[in-house]
Formats: structure tokens, C-alpha cells, sequence
């Protein structure tokens, strides 16, 4: 497929589950798929609760009813899923094409299965951060990916996850983000970040909510 031109070493399969990566190179990896139907995530989600998720908390969820929330930073959209589980509106925005194939195919199988869910997380097009109108979201989210010099950190990261950072790489421009949310955010931008990582920016949030592996840099919106 053309989204994997310049990754020679994976390949974009399709079978009875659905599209999934294959890392070429480490043939003994379990293939990537996203699946917000069945698995761990999708266990996770069905039993979140808000005072449980330090991400709900530092992005609002229970203040206000139906909050919408730009999730800057898709990824494989498992924070997304969580907070639309716990009743936010979540639009994804994912620059990678890769992965965006990857959700594109698992929401078409959520949305065949439970079809109220394509109000609830839905994909836009391709990298939208700088396009979207000013104040269009109640909350941004950003989870840029982090490089990690820690070999510890990289050891304990999981197979799968593995894989995605191998594809996507860091996101070197990461502090790029920073004004488009703040700009599109009505109420707060979130930043996810772990617990050594300096603030986004250089800026220094209003407030934190800090969990055992991560914080969340909250700017309030003026």
C-alpha cells in the first residue's frame, strides 16, 4: 500500500479481524491491530470510571455534559476510547497514514457492530490541527510520542507498542502542537507527559494531574 512506502520493513495485511501491521524484520512479533470490540482496551473501557482515570479528570469529564474533545495526537486512539466510553464526544486527528488506515479499519468494525458510535469517536481528515476553526473543541488532547534514552523505560514498554514507535518514530516537532491546541480549545489543552519530560513548549501548566507512570499538564483556555 502507498502509506507504507517509506517503511520497508512492515506490511499492511487484511483478514477475517480486520486490517493489521506486520513488522517484517521480527517475524515472532504478534501483528498490530486496533480493536475497540474485544481485548484489553476494549476491557478497560467498558470499566472505566471517571474518578479512576487520571485522564478524564485532568480533562473535565463530569463537569459538563457531551464535552467535545479533539484528541491532537490519535496514536491508537486507546485514551481517545476511554473518554469517549465515559461520555465525551472525541474526534481523532492522526498525521501518520499508516495508522490512520489502522483506525479508519477498526472504527468501520465498531461502528458495523455499534453504530452510535460513530457520533462518539469519529477520524478526521488527515492532520487538522492547523485547518480547525478557533474555540471548535471544549478540550484539546496531546500525547506526542517522547523519546527515551531510559533503557529501562524502553524495556518495559509492551510488544505492541514497540511496533509504534518503531513506525512513527518521535515527534520531533512536538512542541509545534502547542499553539494550534490552544488556539482550537475552548476550555483547556491536556498534555500527557512522563513524569521527567519537560513541559510542552517550554510552558508551564496551570495546573496537574499526576498519575503512577504519567502527568497531565493542564492550560486552562483565557
Amino acid at each position: 500500500m502507498n502509506a507504507l512506502s517509506e517503511h520497508p520493513d512492515f506490511a499492511l495485511e487484511r483478514d477475517e479481524h480486520g486490517l493489521h501491521l506486520r513488522w517484517l524484520s521480527q517475524p515472532q512479533m504478534t501483528p498490530l491491530r486496533i480493536d475497540f470490540l474485544a481485548g484489553k482496551n476494549a476491557f478497560r473501557a467498558a470499566h472505566a470510571r471517571i474518578k479512576d482515570e487520571a485522564i478524564a479528570r485532568a480533562c473535565g469529564l463530569g463537569k459538563a455534559n457531551h464535552e467535545t474533545i479533539l484528541d491532537g495526537t490519535a496514536g491508537l486512539a486507546r485514551d481517545a476510547f476511554i473518554l469517549a466510553q465515559l461520555g465525551a464526544q472525541v474526534a481523532l486527528n492522526e498525521r501518520h497514514p499508516v495508522v490512520r488506515e489502522l483506525l479508519a479499519d477498526a472504527l468501520a468494525r465498531l461502528y458495523q457492530h455499534q453504530p452510535d458510535w460513530q457520533t462518539r469517536l469519529y477520524l478526521l481528515p488527515p492532520d487538522q490541527l492547523t485547518a480547525l476553526d478557533a474555540k471548535s473543541f471544549d478540550v484539546v488532547y496531546l500525547d506526542p510520542m517522547y523519546p527515551s534514552s531510559d533503557r529501562k523505560a524502553k524495556a518495559a514498554v509492551k510488544k505492541d507498542m514497540q511496533m509504534f514507535h518503531q513506525l512513527v518514530g518521535s515527534d520531533a516537532d512536538a512542541d509545534d502542537l502547542f499553539v494550534p491546541a490552544r488556539r482550537i480549545a475552548r476550555q483547556r489543552v491536556v498534555v500527557k507527559r512522563p513524569q521527567h519530560a519537560g513541559f510542552l513548549g517550554g510552558v508551564t501548566p496551570h495546573t496537574q494531574v499526576v498519575s503512577k507512570k504519567h502527568r497531565f499538564d493542564i492550560y486552562l483556555s483565557e
